[in-house]
Order: C-alpha cells, then structure tokens, then sequence
C-alpha cells in the first residue's frame, strides 16, 4: 500500500507540467483529492486494515496528502506569474530609446494662482498663508459677521464638534474650531501682529457646505488681497484692480463696481469686467470678485486705529478666474484627474 501512495505523488510530480490553467487544476486535483480521487480512495481503505496498521497507515496518507499539496501550490506559482507577466506585457528593454517624452506640469488651478500671485508681488504684496482649521473668532467674529450671520449656521460652514481640541490651538471661551470658509482669517492673523503698513496677499483653500455642481464645490480655493496705510481710499482699490484685470485678460479689459454687502467691509461691491479674450464671453459684464474698504469695527478687533489708518480687501476664487480666462462650464473637471482635460495645460 505504501508502494501505492508513492505512485500518486510521482504521478503529480510528472503530470503538473501539463496544467496551465485553473480550470486544468481543479480538474487535477480532484483527480488526487476529490470525492473519487485516488487518495480519497486509498484513504477509505483504512477502516479495512487491522487496528495496530491503521496509525501507521493513516500516518502515511497524510504525508502523501502535504506532498501533494506541495505539488498543487507550485502549479498555482506557476499560473499565477503567468496571468502576471501577460498584464505586465513583453520585458521591457531598458537600453532602447524613449518613445514618447512625456513631461508633466502643474495643475490648472496652481498655474491660475501662481499668475494671479505674480502680478500682485511685482506690485509689493507679499505672501501669507494660515491653518485651514481655524477658530470662529479669525473667520467670523474679529471679520465683524455677527453670530446670528447666516455664514455661522451649521448649513453653510464645517462645525467641528465642540469638544474638539487642537493641540497648540487656543480658542477665546465657547467658540468652535471650523474649516475656514474663507482665507479672510489669514489677514486677521495678520494685523494681529503686524502694525500698518500691511500689503499682504493670503491664497489658500477653503471649505463650506455647498452642494456639488457644474459651478460651486464644497473645496475650493481663493486668492484675497489686504492693504492698510494711512489715506487709503475707494480710488487707490479701484485703481490697484484695473492693472490687475488688464495685466490678467489684457489691456482693453474694463472694471465696473456695484454695491454689495460684505460685514467687513463698508462700503462693499462687486466687481465685473468686460474684455474681448474671453470668446463667447467677450464683450459681456462678468463677476470676478467681492471688494471694499475694510470695516473699522475690523479694526478695533486687531487693535489698529481707525481715526489713523484706512485700507481695503478684495477676494476671488481661483476655479472661477480659471473657468473664464479657459472657457471651462464645469468646476468638477478641476477635481477628477482625468488627463485628457490636464494634458491640455501643459507648459510650451
């Protein structure tokens, strides 16, 4: 009997190279191991032998049943790198030539910002960031929005939960950490350390609870500029954005306010501008951004005088500058990594 088992496993041993495929080795195995394999077989023969032969027996199949198991694992090895090596495809050689130089670039959105920061620093801005995980005095409070402000209800902002706290954060009594839904925290950040003159610039991503479509997103990012000096007026702002629109869309491209309101700022507009680059929308009034004088109840929060020193702050969102200036209808193409739509902004 014992001559019998080694038969089986030299049987497996010569027959394995012959199997290629998973259907082919289930077919193997049960001829082995299945209800009417030849080791179930000779397994049922034990009941047969005499007591004291039955545990050196049983003994024996089940060392032909590892060996066997043996057997099928290199069969699976073997399928198994072959499945791999058809995905992987034919060797690559790595003496031959490159056949297509692909170079990569930066986003759409980080060339926007980056061309919209540039134009600002060669005027004497500087750049400053700040935390996304901000506190509702920095976004709300010390930027003159009231509690009752429709901004600080749970449908517009992200609360964290009161409990939460940030190692290294500090927050002033009861108010909650959020995800800022604006960079305008940055400039508070600002002038709490800073006396006047500040000329600073704060780009950044933002977060609030908007439903996904063609042109809103629960992340986006912004672009905001701040400037307090003594004396600073309507005339200066309007001014510092007409270069900005004509140096961003060209020289023939106008800027027209209309009153808004902003709770930091008073007076407050928004501002369009009317260009000839823009193909279907050359020749239309679009809205670009939010502006105005910055509030003096902003001041008082910060600590600057506001008998002595005046200033303004304009806002803009980065995927809607993109949108225009490259005729793109939806913001979620930003956002979906496909390269048929990135490759199309790659540098010269």
């Amino acid at each position: 009997m014992e001559a019998e088992l080694q038969a089986l496993v030299s049987q497996a041993e010569a027959g394995q190279d012959t199997v290629s495929t998973w259907p082919a080795l289930a077919e193997f195995k049960a001829t082995f191991v299945g209800p009417n394999g030849s080791l179930t077989a000779a397994s049922k023969e034990i009941g047969k032998l005499p007591n004291e032969q039955k545990p050196v027996f049983g003994k024996k199949v089940n060392e032909t049943k590892q060996r066997l198991e043996v057997v099928f694992d290199s069969i699976r090895e073997r399928i198994e790198n072959a499945e791999l090596a058809a995905k992987l495809g034919p060797q690559v050689d790595p003496s031959l030539s490159v056949s297509e130089n692909q170079q990569g670039t930066e986003h759409p959105l980080t060339q926007v910002r980056e061309k919209i920061i540039g134009i600002f620093r060669k005027i004497g801005f500087t750049l400053v960031e700040g935390p996304e995980l901000e506190t509702e005095f920095f976004c709300f409070d010390a930027l003159n929005t009231p509690a009752s402000h429709p901004a600080r209800d749970m449908q517009d902002t992200y609360f964290l939960p009161a409990d939460f706290v940030l190692k290294g954060g500090g927050k002033r009594g009861s108010e909650n950490f959020i995800m800022r839904p604006h960079t305008s925290a940055v400039q508070i950040r600002t002038m709490t350390k800073r006396k006047p003159p500040v000329r600073i610039l704060s780009p950044g991503r933002c977060f609030r609870r908007d439903t996904v479509d063609a042109t809103h997103s629960a992340n986006f990012h912004q672009v905001e500029g701040l400037y307090v000096d003594e004396n600073v007026t309507i005339r200066d702002l309007k001014a510092l954005l007409d270069h900005f629109v004509k140096e961003l869309f060209g020289s023939d491209a106008k800027t027209r306010f209309r009153p808004s309101f902003f709770p930091f700022t008073e007076p407050s507009f928004e501002m369009d501008v009317q260009t000839s680059n823009l193909r279907k929308l050359s020749g239309k009034w679009i809205e670009i951004m939010g502006c105005g004088m910055v509030d003096p109840n902003v001041f008082s929060h910060v600590g600057y005088d506001a008998d002595q020193v005046s200033g303004y702050a304009f806002g803009m969102g980065v995927e809607r500058i993109a949108m225009i200036l490259h005729g793109i209808d939806d913001i979620r193409h930003f956002y979906q990594n496909d390269l048929r739509f990135l490759k199309q902004f790659q540098f010269a």
